[in-house]
C-alpha cells in the first residue's frame, strides 16, 4: 500500500498536522465566527441549536396520484420538506403522449403534463404549510407557474409560499443534458424568474445552483465548487445586467452540493464554498450580508452507491450525512440503499430518513456549531481546497466566464478527465471500493427492486385526451400566442405562463411555443 495519501481531488495528505500548518491563517481562523462574514463556520450564529436542517427526501415516480401517496407517507414519517423528482419527458418539455416520451413516462420521476396533474400531486397537502423543492431546470419556469396556480386555487397567500426550483441550466449543458433552449434565451428565462419572484413570491428560492450533478458526472470536490460558483457568478451577472438589485435577488439564491465518502475533504469543501461565495458576492457589489450567504441543500452521492452488497450503502450514506451536517448544510436528502438497482422502495426511503434522524438526535454532532473548526487538518484542507478552486475560477474568468467555458467545452472536458482518472484508479485497485474491487462476495442476496408499470404512459395519454376535450380551446390558443409574443418582445414570461397553465395549457404546449421563438440547443 502506498505511503502517500491523497484526497479524491488529488490533494496530498500529510501523516500529521500541527499548529505549524495553520500559522499563516491562524489569525483569520480565530477571528471567524458563525453567522458573520465570510461565513466559513456557518450562516447562522447558533446553527442547529436554533433549527435542525430540513430533512427533505427526494421522491417522485409514476403518476401524480402514486407520488402523492409517497409524499403523505414521508410526511407521516417525519420529513420536514418535500422534494419532487420529475420524469425525463417533463424535464425536457414533452407531454406524455409525445413520441419521444415513449418508454420514459413516470420512470425516473413523476409525469406532470398540466395543472390537473399538479392538483393530484399535492392533493391533501397545504402549500402554505410545506416547503417544496423541485428538481427541474429547462422547464423550471413552467413547474413554478403550475405550483403558483395551484397555490392560488388553494387560496394560499403567495407571500407565505416557500420552496426552491433548481432552475440551473448551465450545469445541464456541462454535465447532465436536460436542456431545451440555447444558453442565452435560457439565461433570460432564469432572470425573468428572479424578477417575478422578487415581487410576487418573496420567500421562494429562485435557483439552486447545482454542483451535485457536476460531481455525479465525475468531477472532483475542488471542481464541484469551482464550476458551481462560476455558474453562480454568471447568473448573478445576468441578473445585474437586467437591472435587478443584488441585495434583493441575492438572498433568494441557493446551492445544491454532493456529499461523498471522503469525510474531511467534504467538510472542508462546504466550509471553503461558503467563504468563497461571500467573497464573490461582495466583489459583485452586494452590501447586505444576507445576500452574501451561501445557503445549500445536500444530497448524498448517488454515484458512490454500489449494486454489489447494497446494504453496505447504508454505511456510505451515513458517512455522507455526517459530512453534510459537519459541513453546515441547510437541508439534506439521503439516498436509499437500493438506488443502484432501482427507485427506492418504501423501506429504503424510510431507512434513509431514519439515518438523518439518528444523526440529528443521537450522535451529538448537531449540539455545537462547526465542531471541526480549529482542527489543524480540517483548516489546512479548507485552505487548500479554496486555493485550488480559485485557480480554476480564474481560468474560467479568463475565458469570459462559465457560459464561454461551457460553449468551448472546457468544463465538460475537465469533468471527463477526472471521471476517467477515477475509473482507472478503481480498475487498477489503487482506489478501493468495498464489495466491488475488494472484499467481494461470490453471490449477493437479491434485494427486491421498485418497478414502474409500463402502462403509466397509457394512463397519462388518456388523462391528456380528456383534458383537451374539456378545456376552452380558444383560450388555450390565445394564451400560447401571448407567450410567443412575450418571448419576441422580451417581456417577462412568468405572468403569461401562469395564465396559460390556469387555462390548462399543457407543459409540452408551452415548451413548444418557446421552441418556435428560441429554437433548440443541439
Amino acid at each position: 500500500m502506498s505511503l502517500q495519501k491523497k484526497t479524491d481531488s488529488g490533494i496530498t495528505i500529510q501523516t500529521l498536522y500541527t499548529n505549524k500548518d495553520i500559522q499563516e491563517i491562524a489569525e483569520n481562523i480565530s477571528a471567524e465566527l458563525p453567522g458573520k462574514f465570510p461565513f466559513t463556520r456557518g450562516i447562522q450564529a447558533n446553527m442547529y441549536r436554533g433549527k435542525l436542517w430540513t430533512m427533505r427526501q427526494y421522491s417522485g415516480f409514476s403518476t401524480a396520484e402514486e407520488s402523492n401517496k409517497r409524499y403523505h407517507y414521508l410526511l407521516a414519517q417525519g420529513v420536514s420538506g418535500l422534494s419532487v423528482a420529475f420524469d425525463l419527458p417533463t424535464q425536457i418539455g414533452y407531454d406524455s403522449d409525445h413520441s419521444l416520451a415513449e418508454g420514459e413516462v413516470g420512470k425516473v420521476g413523476v409525469a406532470i403534463n398540466s395543472l390537473e396533474d399538479m392538483e393530484q400531486l399535492f392533493a391533501g397537502i397545504s402549500l402554505e404549510k410545506v416547503s417544496t423543492s423541485m428538481t427541474i431546470n429547462a422547464t423550471g419556469f413552467i413547474l413554478l407557474a403550475l405550483y403558483v396556480a395551484l397555490a392560488k386555487k388553494q387560496g394560499a397567500d403567495l407571500s407565505k409560499i416557500s420552496g426552491t426550483i433548481q432552475n440551473d441550466i448551465l450545469k445541464e449543458y456541462a454535465a447532465r443534458g436536460t436542456y431545451i433552449y440555447p444558453p442565452q434565451p435560457s439565461m433570460r428565462i432564469i432572470t425573468d424568474i428572479f424578477e417575478w419572484c422578487a415581487k410576487e413570491l418573496p420567500k421562494w428560492n429562485t435557483i439552486s445552483i447545482s454542483g451535485y450533478h457536476i460531481r455525479e458526472a465525475g468531477s472532483t470536490a475542488v471542481q464541484e465548487i469551482a464550476f458551481t460558483l462560476s455558474n453562480g457568478k454568471a447568473y448573478v451577472q445576468a441578473a445585474i445586467n437586467k437591472g435587478l438589485d443584488i441585495n434583493v435577488f441575492g438572498k433568494r439564491l441557493s446551492f445544491f452540493f454532493n456529499a461523498h465518502n471522503n469525510l474531511f475533504e467534504e467538510v472542508a469543501k462546504f466550509r471553503a464554498a461558503r467563504r468563497m461565495w461571500a467573497t464573490i458576492m461582495q466583489s459583485l457589489g452586494a452590501t447586505d450580508e444576507k445576500a452574501m450567504m451561501l445557503r445549500f441543500h445536500t444530497q448524498t452521492g448517488g454515484s458512490t452507491l454500489t449494486a454489489q452488497q447494497p446494504i453496505n450503502n447504508i454505511s456510505r450514506v451515513t458517512l455522507q450525512t455526517v459530512a453534510a451536517v459537519l459541513g453546515g448544510t441547510q437541508s439534506l436528502h439521503t439516498n436509499g440503499y437500493d438506488e443502484a438497482l432501482s427507485l427506492p422502495t418504501e423501506e429504503a426511503a424510510r431507512t434513509a430518513l431514519r439515518t438523518q434522524q439518528i444523526v440529528a438526535f443521537e450522535s451529538g454532532i448537531a449540539d455545537t456549531v462547526d465542531p471541526l473548526a480549529g482542527s489543524y487538518f480540517v483548516e489546512s484542507l479548507t485552505e487548500e481546497i479554496e486555493k485550488k478552486a480559485w485557480e480554476l475560477i480564474q481560468q474560467i474568468d479568463a475565458m469570459g466566464g462559465s457560459v464561454a467555458a461551457i460553449e468551448t467545452g472546457f468544463i465538460q472536458n475537465e469533468i471527463a478527465k477526472s471521471a476517467y482518472k477515477y475509473q482507472q484508479e478503481i480498475e487498477s485497485g489503487e482506489k478501493i471500493i468495498v464489495g466491488v474491487n475488494q472484499f467481494i462476495q461470490a453471490e449477493d442476496t437479491p434485494i427486491p427492486g421498485f418497478k414502474i408499470d409500463d402502462n403509466i404512459r397509457l394512463i397519462q395519454i388518456n388523462k391528456l385526451t380528456r383534458l383537451k376535450e374539456n378545456r376552452n380551446t380558444a383560450e388555450v390558443a390565445r394564451c400560447l400566442s401571448n407567450i410567443e409574443k412575450a418571448a419576441i418582445e422580451n417581456l417577462n414570461l412568468m405572468p403569461f405562463v401562469i395564465e396559460a397553465v390556469e387555462h390548462y395549457c399543457t407543459l409540452g404546449e408551452i415548451a413548444d411555443s418557446l421552441r418556435k421563438v428560441f429554437g433548440e440547443f443541439k
